[in-house]
């Protein structure tokens, strides 16, 4: 037995949501929906028991965009153990690494409870790394002995998190297995992204001399007749991010609506012609998001290696570098104080970008050989090209490799712009939760046509 066979037999472990046997009105799908929400707006403010508050280390900012984490509550490991899991074996399954066909019943029944187990496999391991560090505990020369916490704290915290990762995952089932709409874990990146936008435009701090969010801050500089120091503020929301923000929410809202058609024709229905739309951002916001993994995951190993070997070894060292010229600028200003990370962070985004959009473009089945057997498979021809796999290939990737690199380019290059500008929520964050909102739509408007029409289910194949 395998070791995926292992995971997928673990999961019969693991608490499930069954489907409906007859799915909800829309209406009550969008309520449970709401109340999932809820509840992780609750668990993202109730604290670990046994930390104390003033021990707690901040979240690391892009870490907690893309993985909805909150510090030192039940959701301080987030959607980040789901995330995780689901790449991997994703990755492991494109690149043929793992021989399942997820087109077949069974093997995608296997993924999924995989899936499942890694994700909890995950979480357990984080929450024992957060703990073993004394994350949430001053500790006196090594943090796995010298934390001032005794094991039995500790060993609740692990038992808390771990907990909170179930849950987190059983939310995600119920919305996915038509008890809700869409999945939890794009609605929690969504109200995490939301949540930061508000604290930017809102955030009262009148203890800290002057306010966070914008809408305050400029109250306090028209009182105080120095309305210019509202347009621009360092590492603060300011009028420059505010307009960055607005901008670039219609661009991406304008881009998703575009689309590169390619004329097809039936072979069964012989003179039935039509045209299969390619979405001009083609890999989505997957660059932006692996690569802000990938950042996020360095300033983890960074704090990491810090609480068990201080900053003198090498690995802090390296991290620490790293850490620095790839993370974001929070701004016009921070851009401009150091104009050697500025450069090196743009380059190695674009790069990653990049080579992330082209690695994910072949591994999740978009490349043009499989676009090409789907095509074939489903007896749709292309007009005036051959009917062979090779041949309607090599048409298809005059199309899909240029949209690739172009689409990388793009949403990189917003991301980009939208932190030097100091944009809300993140670059990141902004094309996270314009994605996910653009998919809700097209979810919600779907739903309500298969209310109208119910035919259409027959059509689709859903009953």
């Amino acid at each position: 037995m395998g070791f995926l066979d292992f995971l997928a037999k673990l999961s019969v472990f693991i608490p499930t949501v069954n489907k409906p046997v007859r799915k909800p009105s829309l209406y009550r799908r969008l309520l449970i929906t709401a109340i999932v929400l809820i509840l992780y707006l609750v668990m993202a403010e109730i604290p670990l028991y046994g930390v104390k508050t003033a021990q707690q280390q901040s979240q690391i900012y892009l870490y907690q965009v893309i993985f909805a984490t909150s510090t030192g509550t039940l959701m301080e490991l987030g959607i980040g153990p789901i995330v995780t899991a689901g790449l991997i074996l994703q990755i492991l399954v494109g690149a043929k690494l793992i021989n399942l066909d997820l087109s077949q019943t069974e093997d995608r029944k296997k993924f999924t409870a995989a899936q499942r187990s890694l994700a909890i496999l995950f979480g357990l391991i984080e929450a024992l790394a957060f703990v073993l560090a004394s994350r949430y505990w001053p500790y006196v020369g090594n943090p796995l002995t010298g934390s001032e916490a005794s094991w039995a704290i500790r060993i609740g915290v692990v038992l808390q998190l771990t907990f909170a990762t179930v849950l987190v995952l059983i939310f995600d089932e119920m919305l996915q297995k038509g008890w809700g709409v869409g999945s939890a874990v794009s609605l929690f990146i969504l109200a995490g992204v939301a949540k930061t936008i508000f604290w930017d435009l809102f955030g009262y701090t009148p203890q800290l001399g002057q306010h966070v969010g914008f809408i305050p801050n400029l109250i306090q500089s028209i009182s105080n007749g120095k309305l210019s120091s509202a347009l621009i503020r360092n590492g603060l929301p300011d009028l420059v991010g505010l307009v960055g923000t607005a901008s670039f929410i219609v661009l991406l809202v304008y881009l998703q609506g575009m689309r590169v058609e390619i004329p097809i024709a039936s072979q069964t229905y012989r003179g039935v012609r039509g045209r299969v739309p390619l979405q001009f951002i083609y890999v989505t916001n997957i660059p932006v998001l692996l690569v802000g993994i990938v950042v996020s995951n360095f300033q983890v190993f960074r704090a990491a290696t810090q609480a068990l070997a201080g900053t003198g070894n090498i690995a802090y060292k390296v991290f620490d570098k790293l850490t620095y010229y790839l993370s974001p600028p929070r701004g016009l200003l921070a851009s401009i104080e150091d104009p050697v990370k500025l450069a090196v962070f743009v380059v190695s985004w674009f790069v990653l970008g990049l080579l992330f959009g082209y690695l994910w473009v072949e591994i999740a089945g978009l490349n043009p050989r499989e676009q090409a057997d789907r095509l074939i498979k489903g007896g749709l021809d292309i007009p005036g090209i051959r009917r062979n796999p090779k041949a309607v290939e090599s048409l298809l990737a005059r199309y899909i490799y240029p949209l690739t690199i172009l689409s990388s380019i793009i949403v990189v290059g917003i991301a980009i712009v939208a932190d030097i500008l100091g944009a809300y929520g993140s670059g990141t964050g902004i094309l996270l939760a314009v994605g996910i909102i653009n998919q809700y739509y097209a979810l919600i408007a779907k739903e309500r046509a298969l209310e109208a029409y119910p035919i259409l289910r027959r059509v689709l194949g859903e009953e």
